[in-house]
């Protein structure tokens, strides 16, 4: 089950960092053929998605149709079950009550020379989200990404999904149909990317692409990043959780299971000071596995990438958990408060017994798309202004450009920008 690592054995951060490292993707070799995807889609447009989309959904289908007709989407979000509705619905006002908190005011102000100088905002035009098919299909995936659009002012908003020759999850298209998007395609992988990217004869060209996706989706993202906007280069999910000796062994295991579930590279760790909660754990995570949906799944996970911090004091803790930068972070001890407010880099921070990640993925009302293998160290999980475009407006009067040009001449000069000097002084010369 989880190995077990202590902080103070020698070299503890090098073989923490080693472990941490060793589930990142080696996407070198998958660059080429990325490369070569986006290329084709940008050439021959909706003939190499549907080309790309048999291939590696491994389909057979001579449809041409990759967008959902407005009945289609009718007929699907009927499917869905009323309980799974209301919960959709529940979860769309909380998340949606939560990012109204985000909305950013323009600012403006004038300084004594009377120059006018404001900070403006305006949303994204386009907006295209992608969302995973398959064993990763989710309509909460589809609330988190277009929510913060909606609060932005993002007017058109675009979503994909694998659906092309197969059944789509009813509940990704109603949660669709909630959130007011514009079209509905029926496309995954890399080349689903180059089609938002490009545009083809079916996909509206957008301005910025969101959404997780496998190690394919993550490096054509990263590859179309400059052509368009991305929202992150999100890799495989991961929990860190710090209890002690007072935590529920069971509900701790319950919590690193969850994670554990999503993905085979999915990382979970506990930290803890209590040599006996390690071993409580690791019997609860055996039997709770053995009568999970997606047990192959999560074992391996755990398998593979659980681990165990254990340390003889909780000075230590932070400093680890600023190591880790986690993208979720659970604290379920005495001591949560002075845990927490030395915490550097963390995506999202559950504080308490009750407040398990797995409400965050859904009804809390935070955003559960965050950064993700040690990212957290310099960036942020979704929000409102990551759909907002900010400019300034800047006015000077004569009496400020006579006050503050000479100071921008002696800077233009010591940079050796004449030109730029020159844009001052002639405005400056006496008529």
């Amino acid at each position: 089950m989880l190995k077990i690592l202590k902080t103070n054995q020698p070299n503890f951060l090098n073989k923490l960092k080693t472990i941490l490292d060793k589930r990142k993707f080696n996407q070198r070799n998958q660059s080429a053929i990325v490369k070569k995807i986006l290329s084709d889609v940008k050439i021959k447009g909706d003939k190499a998605l549907i080309k790309f989309e048999k291939k590696f959904s491994k389909i057979q289908t001579n449809t041409k149709k990759i967008k959902f007709s407005k009945d289609e989407i009718n007929q699907i979000s009927n499917k869905v079950d009323k309980k799974l509705k209301n919960s959709i619905n529940i979860a769309f006002q909380r998340i949606k009550q939560f990012h109204l908190k985000q909305k950013i005011k323009p600012y403006k102000y004038q300084d004594k020379f009377k120059n006018k100088l404001s900070y403006n905002y305006s949303p994204i035009e386009k907006i295209g989200v992608y969302v995973p098919g398959g064993t990763a299909s989710y309509p909460s995936t589809v609330l988190m990404n277009c929510i913060p659009a909606i609060v932005a002012g993002v007017k058109n908003i675009y979503l994909t999904t694998p659906a092309l020759g197969t059944n789509v999850n009813p509940a990704i298209i109603y949660a669709a149909k909630k959130c007011g998007v514009k079209e509905i395609y029926k496309t995954g992988g890399a080349h689903s990317i180059a089609a938002f990217t490009y545009g083809t004869q079916t996909f509206k060209q957008v301005d910025k692409i969101v959404g997780p996706g496998n190690a394919f989706v993550a490096l054509a993202k990263k590859e179309v990043f400059g052509e368009v906007g991305i929202d992150m280069i999100a890799g495989p999910s991961e929990v860190t959780i710090v209890a002690d000796k007072y935590s529920q062994p069971d509900w701790i295991a319950s919590d690193l299971i969850a994670q554990a579930e999503h993905d085979i590279f999915a990382q979970s760790i506990l930290i803890t000071d209590s040599k006996d909660l390690i071993k409580s754990v690791n019997a609860s995570l055996k039997v709770q596995l053995n009568v999970l949906p997606k047990k192959n799944i999560a074992f391996k996970s755990i398998s593979n990438y659980g681990l165990a911090i254990y340390t003889k004091t909780q000075n230590k803790i932070p400093d680890v958990i600023n190591t880790i930068a986690p993208e979720h972070l659970e604290i379920d001890t005495k001591k949560n408060n002075k845990i927490v407010k030395k915490i550097k880099n963390a995506g999202s921070i559950f504080l308490g017994k009750y407040s398990p990640e797995a409400m965050g993925d859904y009804i809390a009302g935070p955003n559960h798309v965050l950064p993700t293998s040690g990212s957290a160290r310099f960036s942020s999980g979704l929000s409102v202004s990551d759909f907002l475009k900010r400019r300034s407006l800047i006015k000077i009067t004569k009496s400020g450009i006579e006050r503050l040009g000479p100071s921008v001449i002696n800077l233009a000069q010591h940079e050796n920008l004449d030109g730029h000097a020159n844009s001052i002084k002639i405005r400056l010369k006496r008529r």
